[in-house]
């Protein structure tokens, strides 16, 4: 997949500065760092520990061999274990003492996706890792680490590198064991990211993107001489304007998967490229921009936008992006002003009235409010409104709810759609709903018919139609609306349930007892023991009455 190329073009920019020493540390656990720095108690601790495996294994090879060995492998999963921290399972020492399996670590959510992690001293000119068959077949990944001092018991300090890490999907191996070196590496900083996608659990994911290493990577094979070391079958090579798309790419497809994080990094990578070649590059600024938004930096959101604006002032979705995120650190005038801007750019644009109107709404200017979600369903009077929440994920409706406290405030807005459009089934459905919330059932009721006359097969407008004849004495016709809902889905334990009572009360004991046990039934399939109990108990005392009645009579 593309986003390999980029991964081995900050590989080549990562070997380069090695020689330097112009790497980045950083201490924190958890986060991405090119050198880690071991010494003091915690290397005390490895060394104690990698004594006890010399004594153990003395028997095999020297102590001092073994104590070396077990130490140049231990540095390196302190590398790994600090930088993915909780995201990998911790180093046990107790339970590893005895080998691992060919398995240093796997994901803390994800047992069977394994890591192994290999360390060598030496020139990155010079240095080699190698992996086993066995190695492949049984990790995920190979992380890589390099150690800059020779390792020893005297060694006060260890400057550990992480050297890169390649997929085990791209090592084919035509013997039992390859060797490659740093320049075959993936860069290390992606290390992270490529190992989420494994914790998601989306097999169907993973097999795509092991289909597209295949179909888009470098392949990497092995030399069937005493080398073993890669072998690149075919090098693809990129200009700086493709490069760009391949940033830009790689950038959508972290976000469209919620990696947002990831997103921006990648959306840099392509801005910094596109700066360089003086390209003009509003569309990048405003992908990080919105990445920013749904990350939850919407200071960072607004900056790039206005960074967007210089370029083009006209760039309505800008405006849109900077209101959205005034409005989620409380800024509603400001949010207002540039929603405003936005209509003034395009007066047709619903989606600047409809998020004006929620700024209104926040600050209690009901009336302003209404008057934007008016010309909002204008502009789109089928579903925009009803179906799209561009603030915070929530439906339209419930939040104007929630602020319109006046009731005849919220019907007002019901009543403009259904001016608009008087077919909108959505809105007589929620308007319906509202009444029976405020508890004017006959207008529900009203509006509930409307629904079922544009969708006869509306289970839900009948359920609560009963529910709000039942609730005003009109038993009859909730009875009659339950006995239709069980026509759509004659699989629903509560209609039966209810439609029971209902024939109780009319004094059909022997169709409510027939309804009642209907309702055990799928109540006791459905694993719903409480109902299953509570509707027994209730047949019984039925058959209780209905014998007493057979008696008296």
């Amino acid at each position: 997949m593309d986003w390999i190329t980029i991964l081995r073009s900050l590989q080549s920019d990562f070997v380069n500065r090695i020689s330097s020493g112009s790497l980045l540390h950083c201490q924190t656990e958890g986060q991405h760092s090119e050198l880690t720095i071991i010494s003091g108690e915690r290397l005390r601790f490895l060394r104690n520990f990698c004594w006890q495996m010399a004594e153990k294994y003395k028997r095999v090879s020297p102590v001092r061999d073994v104590f070396t060995s077990f130490l140049k492998g231990k540095l390196g999963e302190e590398v790994v274990k600090e930088r993915l921290a909780n995201f990998i399972t911790e180093v046990d020492y107790e339970k590893r003492i005895g080998g691992d399996g060919n398995v240093d670590f796997t994901l803390s959510n994800n047992p069977l996706v394994g890591i192994e992690v290999k360390s060598r001293c030496g020139n990155i000119d010079t240095v080699k890792w190698s992996v086993t068959a066995e190695e492949v077949a049984k990790n995920t990944v190979i992380v890589c680490i390099l150690i800059q001092e020779k390792v020893n018991e005297a060694q006060a300090e260890y400057h550990l590198i992480l050297a890169g890490f390649l997929p085990t999907e791209m090592i084919k191996l035509k013997t039992g064991k390859i060797t490659f070196g740093i320049d075959q590496l993936l860069y290390g900083g992606g290390l992270f990211t490529y190992l989420q996608q494994f914790n998601s659990g989306s097999q169907n994911y993973l097999q795509r993107e092991k289909l597209a290493i295949y179909q888009h990577s470098s392949h990497l094979t092995s030399h069937s001489h005493n080398s073993h070391t890669y072998e690149h079958e075919e090098e693809l090579t990129y200009s700086p304007e493709q490069l760009i798309q391949l940033y830009i790419q790689t950038g959508d497809d972290n976000f469209a998967r919620g990696n947002y994080e990831a997103a921006i990094i990648s959306y840099y990578g392509a801005l910094k490229l596109n700066n360089q070649l003086n390209y003009y590059n509003t569309e990048i600024y405003y992908k990080i921009a919105i990445a920013k938004y749904q990350f939850g930096d919407y200071e960072g959101a607004i900056s790039d936008c206005l960074q967007v604006l210089k370029l083009n002032p006209n760039y309505i979705k800008a405006y849109q992006t900077i209101g959205l995120s005034r409005y989620q650190i409380g800024d509603c005038q400001g949010a207002i002003a540039d929603f405003s801007q936005a209509i003034r750019i395009n007066p047709n644009y619903p989606f600047a009235y409809m998020n004006r109107a929620y700024a209104y709404l926040k600050l209690g200017e009901n009336q302003a409010a209404i008057e934007d979600c008016t010309e909002a369903i204008k502009l789109n009077p089928n579903s925009y409104l009803l179906n799209h929440n561009s603030l915070n994920n929530t439906a339209f409706i419930d939040t104007i709810k929630n602020n319109l406290t006046n009731h005849q405030d919220f019907l007002q807005v019901f009543q403009k759609m259904l001016e608009i459009a008087p077919d909108n089934s959505v809105a007589s459905k929620e308007r319906a709903n509202y009444r029976y919330d405020i508890e004017d059932y006959e207008g529900a009721i009203s509006d509930y018919t409307e629904v079922i006359k544009s969708d006869i097969d509306d289970i839900d407008a009948y359920l609560k139609r009963a529910k709000a004849c039942w609730t005003i004495g009109d038993k009859k016709s909730a009875l009659e609306d339950y006995t239709q809902a069980l026509k759509i889905n004659s699989s629903d334990a509560d209609i039966y349930f209810h439609r029971g009572n209902l024939r109780w009360e009319f004094g059909d004991m022997q169709g409510a007892i027939e309804d009642l046990k209907k309702a055990t039934d799928l109540y006791n399939t459905e694993g719903k023991f409480v109902e299953y109990r509570q509707t027994r108990e209730l047949i019984l005392d039925l058959e209780i009455e209905a014998s007493l009645d057979i008696l008296n009579f």
